[in-house]
């Protein structure tokens, strides 16, 4: 992986929609709000956006870490800007922290990823061997 410019920034924005509100599957719809869970997968993916310009050939990244803490609320129909910032890379992690945002500019979470960057072929052996384990089980066909 080419080097990360300390501060380097990558920014995701979406409109909330009703099916990124908070339901619990078997429990239920709870509050019509953009949903946490919803926040931890697009601070995930503003963090993939930080090492995308520096991987190399033959490089993946893959999600190691994600902490997320939920500040305020945005409604269905409201657009939320996150943006991560790149705070330094130890061997092959990068780590990233975000801020979420709704479309009133309040801020909404703040949160930390950590990406594992890895040869395609060893991310590929790995999935290959805990599929190998899985079929092993029976329980894929």
């Amino acid at each position: 992986m080419r080097p990360i410019p300390p501060g380097y920034t990558a920014t995701f924005e979406t409109v909330v929609t009703e099916a990124m509100t908070v339901d619990f599957e078997e429990l239920g719809p709870v509050h019509p709000v953009y949903a946490t869970y919803w926040m931890a997968k697009h601070m995930e993916l503003a963090g993939r956006k930080i090492i995308l310009p520096f991987l190399e050939e033959g490089e993946e990244g893959i999600g190691s870490y994600v902490e997320v803490r939920h500040l305020a609320s945005a409604l269905p129909g409201m657009r939320v800007r996150i943006v991560a910032r790149h705070e330094g890379t130890e061997g092959n992690r990068v780590h990233a922290t975000m801020e979420a945002y709704n479309e009133l500019g309040d801020l909404i979470g703040r949160g930390r990823t950590e990406q594992v960057i890895l040869p395609k072929a060893k991310v590929a052996e790995i999935f290959a061997r805990l599929q190998g384990r899985w079929e092993g089980r029976g329980r894929y066909s």
